[in-house]
């Protein structure tokens, strides 16, 4: 079974033409001004068009308001919402409402069992779900910090939720995440640069070769 891919955090052309070509499922842009991969919906429309047809464009927020959405909506049309913040089922149905033809994905912060608790709650108001790694104690941004959490804890999950695995991701452990979470998608930022916010153009290739050669075997319930 195969794996899916997002290579998230592209900001230049090259980079973006790197994951297309490496065969990136989804390419993501993030719109989330603390983030050292921080694009306006102005800078990623060109690359959005770019991608479209060749991987789904996912745009990533956290926390943003009803006139960020709105830009990003219509200057980039991404077919993803990553919603990557504190946003409860109340934020995601009522943008569902302005944009039903956009999927919606929600981000949930992972350190033990316990905070598996919402994922419930989730499912009804999502298209997917992305299980990541929870920020370090005072840090200014929830994502794309480069630390893995323990897959261990998604170990019991119904494989057919079809939730996407992130956090701190590399070319050299992904298909160990695949082989022990079975998660259906992968998504990595950090794991592929060479600095914060500048992705790496061989790291991209890697990880990407290193997911598609991943067998993701399916479990037996």
């Amino acid at each position: 079974m195969s794996t899916l891919s997002k290579i998230c955090g592209l900001s230049t052309l090259e980079t973006l033409d790197a994951a297309l070509d490496a065969g990136a499922d989804y390419v993501g842009f993030v719109f989330v001004e603390k983030s050292p991969r921080h694009v306006t919906p102005d800078q990623a429309a060109p690359l959005a068009r770019h991608a479209r047809g060749s991987a789904g464009v996912v745009a990533l927020v956290s926390d943003a308001d009803d006139a960020l959405l709105e830009e990003i909506m219509g200057k980039v049309a991404p077919d993803a919402v990553q919603f990557h913040g504190s946003e409860g089922p109340d934020t995601l149905a009522a943008f569902h409402a302005r944009h039903p033809d956009a999927e919606i994905w929600k981000a949930i912060p992972v350190s033990t069992p316990e905070d598996l608790v919402p994922l419930a709650v989730f499912l009804a108001h999502t298209d997917r779900v992305l299980f990541d790694a929870r920020p370090p104690k005072g840090a200014e941004r929830t994502g794309g910090h480069g630390k893995t959490f323990d897959w261990s804890v998604l170990r019991d999950l119904d494989p057919e939720l079809g939730f996407m695995l992130s956090g701190g991701l590399t070319p050299e452990n992904v298909s160990e995440a695949i082989r022990l979470t079975h998660a259906s998608a992968v998504d990595v930022s950090s794991g592929v640069e060479s600095a914060p916010g500048v992705k790496d153009i061989e790291k991209i290739r890697a990880f990407l070769k290193a997911v598609r050669e991943t067998r993701r075997e399916p479990v037996s319930l």
